[in-house]
C-alpha cells in the first residue's frame, strides 16, 4: 500500500485500546494513529509516552466534531458503549471496527449493520481470536482433511482467577453486557460458527462461582451444528486445572493442543510485531493421532502455524484503501450474539434452544 495513511481515532484506552487495538494499529502499514479518546489523565499520559505523535481527546463527542480529519474510527471502550458509538460514528460518516461484542443483541447487531449497508460504511468486528496460532493450525488440519470428518469440538478459553478484579466486566448490571458469556464466550463462539457454520441447537449452563461475583464466571455451551458437529465451548475463571484449548475428534484422527496463543502476553509485556511474531516453541504444539492419549506420547506433533494479529488491521486497511473484502462482518458478529442470547436463555430456564 501507498500513499498518505488512514487516520485512525481510537475510543477507549484500557486493556482492549492500550494492550490490543494501539499497538496493531500503529504497527499497520496504511493506518496511522491520530487520536486517542480517554478522560483518564493516567491513561492519557500512557498513550503519550507511548505515542509521542498522538493527539488526545477527552471525549467521543470532541473526536466527532472533527470528523473530516479521521478516516477510521476504532472503538475499545465499555461493551455498554458499543452500540451508541458505532452508531455516531457511521453517522458522522466514517467507518468504523467495533471490539467484541458487537453489542449485546444480535437485533442491535443487524440495526448497525443496516445502518453500516445504507451508508455505504466498512463495519468491523474485532474478532482477533480469528488469527490465534492453534485456530489457524487447527483450521488447516480441518480443511487438509487431516481429522476426517469432524464430530466433536472441544473449545476451552479458562482461567484460574479466584478473587475478582472488580470493573465493570464483573458488574451484575444487564447494560453492562459483562460476564465471561459475553465475554469469552464471544470468541469461542466465534470460532466454532467459522469452523462448521450454522447452529440448529443450543445448550448452555452459566455458574456464579467466586464470592461476591455478581455475574457468570464459569460457563458451559454446547452446540449442535447443521452439518451434525457438536461443539462444546467452556469459559472460565474457575478453573484450578487448565485442560486443552482444543480437543477435536473426527473419523480419521483428533488433535489436541494445550495452552494460550502467545500475541496477548506479548503485547502486555510490550512487545510489538515484527520478525518471530506469534512463534510458539516446538514443546508447545498440539498432536493428532487415533487410539492413544497426546499425554502418554500418542499421535504425531504438528507445528503450530505463526499467530497472525497484525492480519486483522491488515485486512481492514486493504478494505477501506482497495475495496478488499470485510474481515469480520457485523452479521457475522449477529450470527453469533444469536447463539450466545439462546445461551443465557438456556441457562436460565434451564431449556435447549432450536435456533
Amino acid at each position: 500500500m501507498t500513499g498518505t495513511p488512514l487516520r485512525v481515532g481510537l475510543v477507549g484506552y484500557g486493556l482492549a485500546g492500550s494492550v490490543f487495538h494501539a499497538p496493531l494499529i500503529a504497527a499497520t502499514e496504511g493506518l496511522a494513529l491520530d487520536t486517542v479518546v480517554t478522560s483518564n489523565p493516567e491513561r492519557q499520559r500512557q498513550a503519550r509516552d507511548e505515542f509521542p505523535d498522538v493527539r488526545l481527546a477527552a471525549t467521543p463527542d470532541e473526536l466527532f466534531a472533527r470528523a473530516g480529519e479521521l478516516d477510521l474510527i476504532v472503538v475499545a471502550s465499555p461493551n455498554r458503549t458499543h452500540v451508541p458509538l458505532a452508531t455516531a460514528a457511521l453517522k458522522a460518516g466514517l467507518p468504523v471496527v467495533v471490539d467484541k461484542p458487537l453489542s449485546g443483541t444480535a437485533a442491535e447487531a443487524r440495526g448497525l449493520a443496516d445502518l453500516a449497508e445504507e451508508r455505504g460504511l466498512l463495519l468491523s468486528v474485532f474478532q482477533n481470536r480469528r488469527w490465534d496460532n492453534d485456530f489457524l493450525t487447527l483450521r488447516g488440519l480441518i480443511d487438509d482433511g487431516e481429522l476426517g470428518d469432524v464430530y466433536r469440538f472441544e473449545s476451552r478459553f479458562e482461567r484460574w482467577r479466584p478473587q475478582l478484579k472488580g470493573g465493570w466486566r464483573e458488574s451484575g448490571d444487564p447494560a453492562e453486557i459483562g460476564g465471561l458469556l459475553y465475554d469469552l464466550g464471544s470468541h469461542v463462539v466465534d470460532q466454532a460458527l467459522v469452523l462448521f457454520g450454522p447452529v440448529t441447537t443450543v445448550h448452555a449452563e452459566a455458574d456464579v462461582r467466586r464470592e461476591g461475583a455478581r455475574t457468570d464466571d464459569d460457563t458451559f455451551i454446547a452446540l449442535t451444528h447443521a452439518n451434525g458437529v457438536r461443539s462444546h465451548l467452556y469459559v472460565s475463571a474457575t478453573t484450578a486445572q487448565l485442560g486443552p484449548r482444543f480437543r477435536v475428534l473426527g473419523s480419521k484422527a483428533g488433535y489436541v493442543k494445550h495452552g494460550l496463543d502467545p500475541q496477548e502476553a506479548a503485547l502486555r509485556d510490550g512487545l510489538r510485531p515484527g520478525p518471530g511474531w506469534g512463534l510458539e516453541p516446538e514443546e508447545l504444539w498440539g498432536r493428532i493421532g487415533a487410539g492413544e492419549s497426546p499425554v502418554t506420547g500418542g499421535g504425531s506433533p504438528v507445528p503450530t502455524l505463526p499467530g497472525d494479529y497484525p492480519a486483522y488491521y491488515a485486512a481492514v486497511a486493504k478494505a477501506l484503501i482497495e475495496g478488499a473484502p470485510n474481515p469480520v462482518t457485523a452479521r457475522e458478529a449477529a450470527a453469533a450474539l444469536d447463539v450466545l442470547e439462546a445461551a443465557r436463555r438456556s441457562a436460565l430456564e434451564k431449556v435447549t434452544v432450536t435456533l
